[in-house]
């Protein structure tokens, strides 16, 4: 009997579903070494030497692993196809101390796969090992180090990472431009046009005057204009129609399908990625932590005919299409995110537990898959120009496209609003306004992050890494450095005092071009190009030198603190007068933000936070309560932190709604 070593129990279920009797598969479970919490747990006097221990909660797979490879005829290692994985390889190799040990690793979970796995096996690579080791001791390192400087400067129980404050500071940094941008007003002015003859009306939209670009600041100018274009003598200009043929996305890696999951679904990167992982296990897709574009010739082959056969020769194009990765930091070790077995389209016939979503996202995955060995879509666009005169000369246009071939989009549809059919016109040809359209609008300030922009910009500064993105937002939202209110990312006052503290006094070590250098060093750790020790000493001695400065001199920070406008009733049932009498603020905690008095710890008055919407209770105005009765939208959260909004009267109003009530009003 040969023994495989894998690392989740879903993952051995599914191997032991198509290997034969000569082979038994068991699950590590996760890690099965790691660094104690409770030290720093690195010998930095001797070469940055990690002293990783047994998990404590692992001791019983542990054993089980141990006894089962005693008995094996050889010893298969199979954990996942990154550094971590083969961090995981070796901790087992070290433990269950196998000499006849092969190193396996397949990019999906098919028989295929693993057979050919198993036919070339390998050794453990020391150098994605010492990858691991290094990112695992630099993070402990710049973590174990720095916080007891927080604690000391700013408030106990907060931390810093290397990767995690430098998202943060892209979160404050966006909430400040916000904060500092100022509003100008502008006008759109548009028209509706009808055709003499043929009656057609389209709407054109208003670029120059006097062949100047057009620009109108108030509201005055704006019907001044709008006044004269009533009067003018509209003409066609000029029709331009050209053929524009526009390519397939690219297959998904990481970075763009945590994109999409939030962008089609409103799914966190945690919930994407814990959804891919489970499809990864049954499967049913290939390694789904990836920053690479690239395919198999073997699944392109079968994709285009899959798609020759399912949608036509016409559809395939003269050669398979290839793909570069946009990403700089892009290492192309794997595939890119692929079905494994294209004929398995919308209905997943293994049992996977959350079955909605999971069908949801593998569709996500399929559709791209299959679009992106698909022809172009082509496109006749029209262009047309208007002529108006009046007191001034104006140059109207508006665009339309129509879809001549859907080629890619047969699989993808265009959306409706993308697509606008114009009447057929000629030059010269007039025509009569309809109606004139001013519409006052106002500059905007910069978007603030969501999931999809924020993974977006980290994946173009090169900060983190495919396995990385998921967990690390995830940590700055469970350490109450930032919120997630609306689908997007609002910085709390801990996270600002932690971010201008440490950008304050450890601006290098929280650089982005900084932090984007290190991933690259442990990319050429990956490599062979680097010694991790070296590396680890170029950055450990400039470091600890600063954190003894900063610990020594650096000014102590206070967490801002907001006002509610309210006294504090402790304060006031125990008779205290003036500057004893406290104010009520809200403050951040472990669990959240609460409220206390200013005056803590001499007060240890506390309440509940609670966030009003400035919106009645919709079922409560509905079955038509009296006013005391009815309640407040409020904005509340699940217990694993997930936001919603109900009724302050809660039990008596059971109303909930995962979107913003307020919001969906306004639309």
């Amino acid at each position: 009997m040969n023994l495989i070593i894998v690392e989740s129990p879903t993952k051995a279920k599914t191997l032991n579903r198509f290997l034969g009797k000569d082979y038994s598969v068991e699950a590590t479970m996760g890690h099965i070494k790691d660094l104690p919490k409770s030290k720093l747990s690195v010998d930095v006097e001797n070469d940055f030497q990690p002293d990783y221990q047994l998990v404590e909660t692992r001791k019983k797979e542990i054993a089980k692993l141990v006894k089962q490879a005693k008995k094996a005829k050889k010893v298969y290692l199979a954990t996942d196809p990154d550094r971590e994985g083969e961090a995981i390889a070796l901790h087992v190799h070290e433990i269950i101390g196998k000499t006849d040990y092969a190193r396996i690793t397949f990019h999906e979970i098919t028989k295929e796969a693993v057979e050919e796995a198993i036919a070339h096996p390998a050794k453990i690579d020391d150098n994605l090992v010492n990858a691991q080791i290094a990112r695992r001791v630099l993070d402990r390192l710049v973590g174990y180090k720095l916080s007891p400087v927080i604690w000391k400067k700013i408030r106990r129980g907060l931390s810093a990472g290397r990767v995690q404050t430098v998202v943060v500071r892209l979160i404050v940094e966006r909430e400040r431009e916000i904060e500092k941008f100022v509003k100008k007003e502008y006008w759109e002015i548009a028209c509706d046009v009808k055709q003499q003859e043929k009656g057609k009306i389209f709407r054109v939209n208003l670029l120059k005057v006097d062949n100047k670009v057009l620009s109108v600041a108030n509201g005055n100018e704006a019907k001044k204009l709008k006044d004269d274009l009533e009067k003018a003598i509209f003409s066609v200009k000029d029709v331009r129609s050209k053929e524009v043929r526009k390519k397939p996305f690219p297959p998904y890696t990481t970075s763009t399908l945590t994109q999409a999951g939030a962008n089609v679904y409103g799914w966190s990167s945690k919930k994407t990625m814990s959804i891919a992982q489970k499809l990864y296990e049954e499967g049913l897709i290939t390694y789904h932590r990836t920053d690479s574009t690239n395919l198999s010739v073997q699944a392109v082959e079968k994709v285009r005919t899959f798609i020759a056969k399912t949608y036509g020769d016409k559809y395939v194009p003269a050669n398979a299409l290839i793909y570069k990765t946009k990403a700089k930091s892009a290492q192309q070790a794997h595939e890119a995110i692929r079905p494994t077995d294209i004929k398995i389209q919308g209905d997943l016939a293994v049992h996977v537990k959350i079955k909605l979503d999971a069908e949801k996202l593998y569709s996500l995955i399929w559709r791209r898959f299959v679009a992106c060995q698909m022809e172009m879509a082509i496109y006749d666009v029209t262009t047309i120009d208007v002529n108006a005169d009046g007191n001034n000369n104006y140059l109207l246009r508006t665009t339309g496209n129509v879809e001549i071939f859907d080629g890619w989009r047969k699989v993808i549809p265009t959306k409706e609003k993308d697509e606008l059919i114009l009447p057929k016109v000629n030059a010269g040809e007039k025509l009569d306004v309809k109606q004139v359209i001013s519409e006052q609008k106002f500059t905007q300030p910069p978007a603030r992050f969501n999931e999809a922009s924020l993974i977006k910009t980290l994946e173009k500064l090169g900060i983190g890494r495919p396995s990385t993105y998921a967990p690390t937002i995830s940590t700055i939202q469970t350490r109450q450095y930032v919120e997630k209110l609306d689908k997007k990312f609002y910085p709390t006052p801990v996270g600002i005092a932690v971010t201008d503290f440490m950008v304050t006094n450890f601006d290098e070590i929280f650089d982005y071009s900084f932090t984007a250098g290190m991933e690259n060093d442990l990319d050429e750790v990956a490599k062979g190009n680097k010694d991790w020790v070296t590396m680890m000493k170029d950055f450990y001695k400039p470091f600890e030198k600063k954190v003894l400065d900063v610990e020594k001199n650096a000014v102590r920070v206070a967490v801002p603190v907001e006002k509610t406008g309210r006294k504090c009733p402790t304060c006031k049932k125990e008779k205290r007068v003036g500057d004893k009498q406290g104010d009520l603020v809200i403050r951040t905690g472990r669990f959240g933000k609460f409220i206390s008095c200013s005056n803590f710890p001499d007060c240890k008055h506390t309440e509940k936070l609670v966030v009003k919407v400035d919106m009645k209770c919709l079922r409560c105005l509905e079955e038509g309560r009296d006013k005391e009765s009815q309640g407040d939208i409020i904005v509340k959260k699940t217990r694993t932190g997930r936001i919603f909004y109900g009724c302050s009267k809660y039990p008596e109003c059971e109303y909930a709604s995962w979107v913003n009530p307020a919001q969906a009003k306004d639309n």
